[in-house]
Order: C-alpha cells, then structure tokens, then sequence
C-alpha cells in the first residue's frame, strides 16, 4: 500500500473521533517521527510505500489514537518554544499557553540577564518545559526547577540534558516547604488550578491520561498551590524580584487580590492567544 492511500484509510478511520485537519496532523507528526518524512517528501514521491511490518506499526498507533491516547505520548516527544522535550504520563503535554508565559518572561528579563548573576525558580517544573526554555533562551541565568514528583524529575533531567542546558533539579513538595533556602531573581509556577467542578470542560483523552496530580485542585480551596508560592517568594525573592504565574482563567481577579493582600506590586494580568486570563505577574 502507498503511503498516500494509506493516508486515505488514516483519516476515514479516525474522523469519528477526531476532526479531520486534526487526523492530517497526526498523520504528518507520525511520518516524520518514524519515517523522518515530511509533507513535502509525499508531494514529491506519491508512490512510496510502507512495509508489512510499517503498517503493523501504524495501524497499532491507529488502534491507541482511537482510545484516544495523546498523539505526544504514543509519539513519546513533543516541541515547545522551539524545543523537542520527551512527555509521557507522567507529566503533563505542554500547552501553547504556557508556551506564551516562557516568551513574556525570556522578553522581560533578557537584559536583566546579561547585566548581574540572575537566579530563577521554576516550582512545579513537570516536563521541565518552563526551566529548559528559560535556561536556553537566557543563557546566563542560573535555573532550578522544582517538583513533588521524582518520576517527572527524571523526566525533566532527560530533556535538560537533550536541549543541553543546565539545571539544579530539587525533589520537594512545595506544600510542605517552609523556605526555599536561598534567594531567587525571578519565580514562575504553572501549579496545578483545574477545580473539580470544570473536568466537564476537560478533554477526555486529557481526564483519561494526564497525571490528575499535576491538573486538579479542590473547589474550596482552589488558589492553594498559588498562596503557598506567593507566602515562600515574601521570603526568598529578592527585592525587585518577579513572580509569574500561569493561572485559571476564572480565577484572574482572584490572583490579582491575592498578590496585592500579600504585598506585591505591578500586577499585571494577561490573556492568552484563546482570550482567555491565562497569566499574571507581579513585583516584589
């Protein structure tokens, strides 16, 4: 079988699922994954074709997509802010959101980086999405990342070493952490913030595979993660020092009462390429 009539049989076995641009991409991220060919390689050769045992694989992928099981999982990487980083379940896919919350950061602090020694924090590190692009994208910060989970630490290290960068990792819960030990520049957290009452906005491939540890928070007491960050960056950011969140959407005027209650200053709170407020940062 070509692997343009393959195609074919892809997207009509998928798109009950599934739309159909979604099931082209897939397509396209699969070939290049195990093929290393891209749309443009089957544009110029529309009569290659696949192996036996190439469509073996495929069609077993066909099978996990219609369970759907993350594409970036059965894949077992993924990109971010020009990065490939590994996921798998048990850390979270990166989002494009917080993709937008690494570019105001690396924009906002480029040159504070090239004038002074500076010192960032990143809590609840996961993937090691957020560390890994800040490290390579402000060469001389000193980058740690932090996470509750020695699975997704392992992850991270994984990618930290791919991209080439340099990161202190730190095995902790952040709940239970009464001083961070030293002093930060610059804190940034994408915490857990889903409250139970909106998993009916969730995805189901999301629900059924994402590590709910890093997702979900309880309705009464959904800014505990984010009351917990605020109280440890009064004692170890320094003066001036910035502290970016990502955040619910719901809860944007939430988190601007909180900083102010504890302090902070220049709150500013940004929505993200959907419009919805998906990030806030604050001075101490």
């Amino acid at each position: 079988m070509t692997i343009k009539q393959y195609r074919d049989q892809f997207i009509q076995e998928l798109t009950p699922i599934y739309d159909a641009g979604e099931v082209d991409s897939f397509f396209y991220l699969i070939l290049e994954a195990k093929h290393q060919l891209k749309r443009v390689d089957l544009a110029l050769e529309p009569d290659l074709v696949f192996s036996v045992t190439e469509l073996e694989t495929w069609n077993l992928i066909s099978e996990q997509l219609k369970k759907e099981i993350p594409i970036q999982y059965l894949l077992g990487t993924t990109h971010f802010y020009g990065l490939e980083l590994e996921v798998n379940s048990n850390v979270l896919i990166p989002r494009p959101e917080t993709e937008e919350l690494v570019d105001w950061i690396v924009q906002k602090s480029k040159f504070k980086v090239q004038s002074s020694k500076f010192k960032i924090l990143d809590i609840g590190t996961g993937s090691g999405c957020i560390a890994i692009s800040l490290a390579k994208n402000l060469p001389n910060a000193e980058v740690f990342a932090l996470d509750v989970s020695e699975k997704a630490l392992a992850t991270a290290k994984r990618n930290a070493e791919f991209n080439q960068v340099t990161i202190q990792f730190i095995l902790q819960s952040i709940l239970e952490t009464e001083d961070l030990g030293q002093q930060f520049d610059l804190i940034v957290s994408n915490p857990p913030y889903v409250r139970d009452l909106e998993k009916h906005e969730i995805k189901k491939n999301v629900l059924d595979n994402e590590p709910h540890l890093a997702l979900f928070v309880e309705d009464d007491d959904a800014l505990i993660f984010y009351r917990k960050i605020v109280q440890l960056a009064q004692k170890n950011l320094s003066l001036n020092g910035q502290l970016y969140f990502e955040i619910n959407q719901y809860l944007g005027q939430e988190m601007i009462d909180l900083l102010q209650e504890m302090g902070f200053k220049n709150t500013d709170l940004r929505k993200d390429i959907y419009g919805n407020n998906r990030m806030i940062k604050c001075t101490k």
